[in-house]
């Protein structure tokens, strides 16, 4: 396994360009306070307990690099050696964080800067089952069974979900066979460029990482995501968001 993981490094990308018009005028989303600390600290700091994560690429708007370079530099984050500019989308400011890497046999791993709760050990899961996948005792690498590209954490939809056209309901899916995905997503480095490089050109956009390494071939697998996993939308989500910190053990007090 140290084999495995020393030729196979990984590489986190964190967009956190948004600009979160559900908040209103004022900061931009990534750098909006939850008990204190910008969400985008919130993640890369989960990011950086995980020894396999060699590098941290944020992904932040042009005017907020500077900014955003003394704001990581305060916190000490030690594995941020580049910043990359955001695009006009999530998927053009991924892009942009990918062309950043220099090690083509790595794996990435992309995680929203706005996913502030995101745990360590969820971190470890998806990066571990990418990682035995590659291992040659795995199934994905017998004859007759094809590779796994990507791995990302899922949970099961509490809710009905209905389609609708114009206000009125066409069908009502069937939910035990749907999810609703979360970050961080972790590819292979090649199938992930290849898929957005064909986007690129297609002038496809997708809402997240996986559709489009999906859409090009790619084979994904999914595993247990959490429920605390939330991503930060609207002012409500950080109320929610404050509570789940309250409850750790390791928090004392959230305000």
């Amino acid at each position: 396994m140290k084999d495995l993981q020393k030729k196979h490094k990984v590489v986190a990308v964190v967009p956190a360009a948004g600009l979160g018009k559900r908040f209103g005028q004022g900061t931009n989303k990534p750098f909006q306070t939850l008990c204190g600390k910008p969400l985008v600290v919130w993640s890369i700091s989960e990011l950086e307990k995980v020894p396999e994560i060699v590098e941290i690429i944020p992904v932040l708007k042009e005017d907020d690099m500077a900014s955003g370079q003394k704001l990581f530099e305060e916190y000490g984050f030690s594995r941020i050696k580049k910043i990359a500019p955001g695009g006009k989308e999530r998927q053009d400011s991924v892009y942009n964080g990918l062309r950043l890497i220099d090690d083509e046999d790595c794996m990435v791993l992309i995680h929203d800067g706005v996913r502030p709760l995101v745990e360590k050990e969820l971190i470890e899961n998806t990066i571990k089952e990418l990682q035995s996948a590659l291992s040659p005792s795995s199934m994905e690498n017998k004859v007759g069974f094809k590779a796994i590209d990507g791995v990302i954490p899922v949970v099961p939809l509490k809710d009905t979900v209905k389609e609708a056209d114009d206000g009125v309901v066409k069908r009502t899916l069937k939910r035990g066979t749907l999810w609703a995905v979360q970050t961080p997503q972790v590819f292979h480095y090649a199938s992930v460029l290849h898929a957005y490089e064909k986007a690129l050109k297609e002038g496809y956009f997708a809402t997240d990482d996986a559709a489009l390494v999906e859409r090009y071939g790619g084979r994904v697998k999914i595993i247990t995501g959490s429920y605390r996993n939330i991503k930060i939308t609207t002012p409500e989500d950080l109320e929610i968001a404050a509570f789940f910190i309250g409850k750790r053990p390791t928090v004392k007090v959230c305000g």
